[in-house]
């Protein structure tokens, strides 16, 4: 079984989906999914314990997803890959924050309940040090929590750059996330945390191998 177990972690390393993992092990397929999720247990709950020099930060979106659930479903299900109904930003996107310490790279990823500065604030403020500067694209909500926070902020437009002042290392951190994503073909809203962490993790050491993803799941 120890075998097995390491053989799941060099699938999650490699990004397979459940299907192709199970394929490679020889379980079924629900054994590959309850697997997984074990095993992103601790990863999705791991996060910088602080933020310091200029931080970026802004959001990104996932569509609304029930992927594999059969029964009360509030809408009538999709199949895999359809556009949300309603152009731009509407109940159907998932808000998900992104927050970047642009020296060290150590990174910020939750799903949040909206984009009021309370929520962003719920779980961006902890982690911001006292002498930090946020970076943002202008959404009032940063300099709302910054000015509550007693910090310096800058507001940038998304593709703009102004010196030192810039949201670029969060562009690429999305475009790298969203990638990733449509790897791993479409998540459940309700796991969408689990896949953040996950994805923070290789992320972070693109070098992982499956002992290491094994240890960090389990610690």
């Amino acid at each position: 079984m120890a075998e097995k177990h390491i053989e799941n972690a060099e699938c999650m390393v490699d990004g397979l989906s459940v299907a192709a993992t199970a394929e490679r092990l020889g379980v079924a397929v629900t054994t590959a999914f309850r697997w997984r999720h074990r095993f992103l247990r601790s990863p999705q709950k791991i996060q910088p314990l602080q933020l310091t020099g200029v931080v970026e930060a802004d959001e990104t979106f996932f569509i609304e997803s029930f992927k594999g659930q059969r029964k009360g479903l509030p809408r009538p299900a999709k199949v895999r890959g359809t556009k949300a109904v309603k152009p731009g930003l509407s109940k159907e996107q998932i808000p998900v924050l992104v927050a970047r310490d642009r020296s060290s790279g150590a990174t910020l990823s939750a799903v949040i309940a909206s984009r009021k500065a309370k929520d962003i604030g719920e779980k961006l403020s902890p982690v911001l040090s006292d002498d930090c500067l946020l970076c943002s694209d202008g959404y009032k909500a940063y300099g709302v929590i910054a000015k509550a926070k007693g910090i310096q902020s800058k507001s940038v437009p998304a593709k703009k750059v102004a010196g030192s002042y810039h949201i670029q290392n969060i562009n690429s951190y999305h475009s790298r996330l969203k990638g990733w994503m449509h790897r791993v073909y479409g998540v459940a809203t309700k796991n969408l945390d689990n896949y953040l962490g996950w994805h923070r993790m290789l992320d972070k050491d693109n070098c992982m191998d499956g002992k290491t993803f094994l240890n960090t799941s389990f610690r």
